[in-house]
């Protein structure tokens, strides 16, 4: 099948292309434009833009944690009203196939679910193999258990291990890439603790978050994989944890490293609430730190749910829940709390919230470095990104909802003062090469000769950018035509991506007795079959770097 979309704007920074031109695709991939043969299908994409497919790097979209949430708020079921009809699973809403078709419907086909805990790949697996369209991919989340803490408590600095360990994790699971969610609190909070920072230490491990953070941060640089540790710290929501996070930024050492929902860790404690945004502040460090990238965790005003590993915090959120239900467990590796929120314009707290992370959007000078998210769904759920995309690209229009605002609130912050427009051309670096790049996707987030035929076409309007990100105009996977006029029009099934890095295998037996002393269980209880799914290709390997 030859396939040419004729007279569209292509922004393709990847590849230095932001004007009118041709793409051409033959099957699955992009091609050069070919002599002398005629295409099956010809689209006249005129006044229209054109990029490859966005990448999302951080949505919770499977596992445990979102299905509680769906069990918590029954409501919400009944509230939502458009469904794909006659479909599997099209009596719930947000079910899994719904959540392919609506990000395949925004030109989005790649995600990233970036919290899985060991024991519950395969049910994550399943989960995301129900979602039609999109490709999938998980980080495996590491940092809480007994195994690797008593490695770290035992052996010192036995880094080997410790990589075999992580790369044996991402066997296992079948992951792309390592999470660790506020190092070592999960096990603190079992021991009774509700405050948890960098320098303080786990109980009975005598290792503190600072140093298991180092060792996994090596440990992933050592085994070769492309997307650096992605690391969700501590403090997580609280007045004055801009120094927690500028701390981090500093323990990197010039290391790669990834963090994870930054707005969340971009308050100062000025003013009369002890409570104002420091995000100029950590956008001027990220700015001088380019071995770190972050993505935003962009908060939204909406009924939302928060759903996270972070147990600490989650216990601490209990008090603020709407409506007044949460699910708060411990668990082997790490514990977990469900807790739903809904975010007010008319509140202070929530309009410094939203004013930080576009502060972060748009005082962070490299798109590349920047990711788009709202940590779906704690700060939002991922289907406002249309009118997020329109906030960062127009001035105009955050004045407006700047003037819907606190005014103690937005004095607390720089957002007023900041006439930064967001072009096409950055929006695609931050959604489609940055994101390709970090997760070592090297066939995905541009357009050249090559490259997988995942592709996004766009009405282009001034007036109305958030319904034309909501509803794109062609979206092509895999060179096949997904969605017209926002509209799915054919059903496919996509991959999960996986990386096997090479490691000793001593690891193995090691964790094998470790399994049958500790629980009386085989490990491979926990590992996800290449067969697990049922599907032909149903995972696809991303090439290690070395």
């Amino acid at each position: 099948m030859l396939i040419r979309l004729t007279g569209g704007h292509v922004v393709d920074p990847a590849n230095g292309k932001d004007g009118v031109g041709d793409l051409w695709i033959r099957d699955s991939r992009i091609i050069d434009a070919p002599q002398g043969e005629t295409p099956d299908h010809v689209f006249d994409v005129s006044g229209k833009i054109v990029m490859a497919g966005a990448i999302d790097i951080h949505s919770h979209i499977a596992g445990g944690n979102v299905n509680t949430a769906r069990l918590l708020l029954p409501e919400n079921h009944r509230a939502h009203v458009a469904r794909p009809a006659e479909t599997p699973l099209s009596t719930a809403g947000w079910s899994t196939f719904e959540t392919g078709c609506r990000y395949a419907a925004m030109g989005f086909t790649t995600v990233i679910e970036p919290a899985v805990p060991t024991h519950t790949a395969l049910h994550s697996h399943l989960e995301l193999a129900d979602m039609p369209i999109i490709d999938k991919g998980i980080l495996a989340v590491v940092g809480e258990d007994d195994f690797l803490l008593s490695l770290l408590r035992d052996a010192g600095k036995n880094r080997t291990a410790i990589a075999d360990y992580l790369a044996s994790a991402l066997a296992q699971t079948k992951g792309l890439g390592i999470k660790s969610i506020n190092p070592g609190g999960s096990v603190a909070f079992a021991d009774n603790a509700r405050t948890y920072d960098l320098d303080d230490v786990v109980p009975f491990y005598g290792v503190s978050s600072r140093q298991i953070t180092h060792a996994l941060q090596q440990g992933v640089m050592d085994i070769g994989i492309a997307h650096p540790l992605h690391l969700h710290t501590n403090n997580l929501g609280i007045g004055g944890n801009v120094d927690t996070a500028l701390r981090t930024l500093q323990a990197a050492e010039g290391k790669p490293l990834h963090l994870a929902h930054l707005q969340f860790y971009a308050y100062g404690k000025d003013g009369k609430r002890g409570f104002s945004s420091g995000a100029a502040q950590l956008a001027a460090a990220v700015n001088s730190t380019p071995n770190v990238t972050i993505d935003v965790g962009q908060v939204m005003f909406r009924q939302t749910v928060t759903i996270s590993c972070d147990v600490i915090r989650q216990f601490a959120s209990v008090g603020t829940a709407k409506p007044r239900k949460s699910v708060i467990f411990d668990g082997e590796v790490n514990g977990a709390g469900v807790v739903p929120y809904l975010y007010k314009a008319d509140s202070f707290y929530n309009a410094i919230q939203w004013a930080a992370g576009l502060e972060l959007f748009l005082l962070i000078n490299n798109p590349a470095q920047v990711f788009f998210t709202t940590d779906h769904p704690n700060g939002a759920p991922y289907t406002t990104y249309p009118e997020l995309f329109a906030l960062i690209m127009s001035r105009d229009l955050r004045n407006k909802w700047l003037a819907d605002l606190p005014k103690e609130a937005v004095e607390l912050t720089t957002l007023p003062s900041i006439e930064r427009e967001y072009s096409f051309s950055e929006i695609a670096t931050m959604t489609r090469v940055a994101p390709a790049k970090l997760l070592g996707l090297k066939d995905r987030g541009h357009l050249a000769a090559g490259a997988l035929a995942d592709i996004a076409v766009y009405n282009d309007d001034p007036a109305d950018r958030a319904e034309a990100f909501r509803h794109a105009h062609l979206v092509f996977k895999d060179g096949d035509l997904v969605v017209r006029d926002g509209k799915i029009t054919h059903y496919r099934t996509g991959r999960a991506l996986t990386v096997q890095p090479s490691y000793d295998s001593n690891i193995d037996r090691r964790l094998s007795r470790y399994y049958d002393e500790a629980y009386g269980l085989s490990r491979d209880l926990f590992k996800v079959p290449e067969n697990a799914i049922g599907l032909d290709h149903a995972f696809e390997e991303v090439a290690c770097q070395g």
